[in-house]
């Protein structure tokens, strides 16, 4: 009776445990996207901004549904090779948040930076980026959360992923509370 007692309660924590991993990580997750949708990519989290490719212009580097990770960094730390996550300003890439590789560095009149980009997949270079423009230097491809988001990009994978986690949280709740209910009027009789 005590061993399955123990057990008993070592199952409740390591659902609660789970639970709380779960719903921590959409939480998490969902802040950071919304906070760069709903700000147009203005505002950061810890000068850190996540970006998903949506073109194969940097395959075979990075592939459509990869996410990246771009810390902010001062225009004189680009070097070339880097790559740049930028707000486009002109042609087909006005208002798009574009990350492709560094292939020249200027500086103006002003000493202002001026960027010569170009995916690596594309046979012609980008609108000239100035230092303006920039939202991040590429630090990092998380693997885990292009998985996840190649998944969720999917009907079911947004059903297996999303819908079908919250409804077990949902359900376990309920199901939870009825039984408490259940053992207090069973303990009351």
């Amino acid at each position: 009776m005590m061993k399955k007692l123990k057990n008993n309660k070592v199952f409740k924590i390591v659902k609660i445990i789970l639970n709380v991993v779960i719903v921590l990580f959409a939480i998490l997750f969902l802040l950071v996207v919304c906070l760069q949708r709903f700000s147009d990519n203005k505002l950061s989290l810890f000068n850190y901004r996540i970006f998903t490719v949506i073109s194969g212009s940097m395959e075979p580097k990075y592939e459509i549904g990869d996410v990246l990770i771009a810390k902010e960094v001062e225009p004189s730390k680009i070097k070339e090779g880097d790559a740049v996550s930028y707000l486009g300003n002109s042609g087909s890439f006005k208002n798009r948040v574009i990350t492709h590789e560094v292939i020249d560095i200027e500086q103006d009149a002003d000493g202002k930076y001026i960027f010569h980009t170009k995916g690596i997949a594309n046979p012609a270079e980008d609108p000239i980026v100035y230092e303006d423009q920039l939202l991040g230097i590429i630090v990092y491809k998380s693997i885990i959360l292009s998985f996840i988001y190649k998944i969720v990009a999917t009907p079911i994978g947004l059903f297996l992923l999303v819908v079908l986690p919250i409804l077990y949280i949902i359900g376990s709740e309920i199901i939870g509370a009825m039984l408490r209910k259940e053992e207090e009027r069973r303990r009351k009789v």
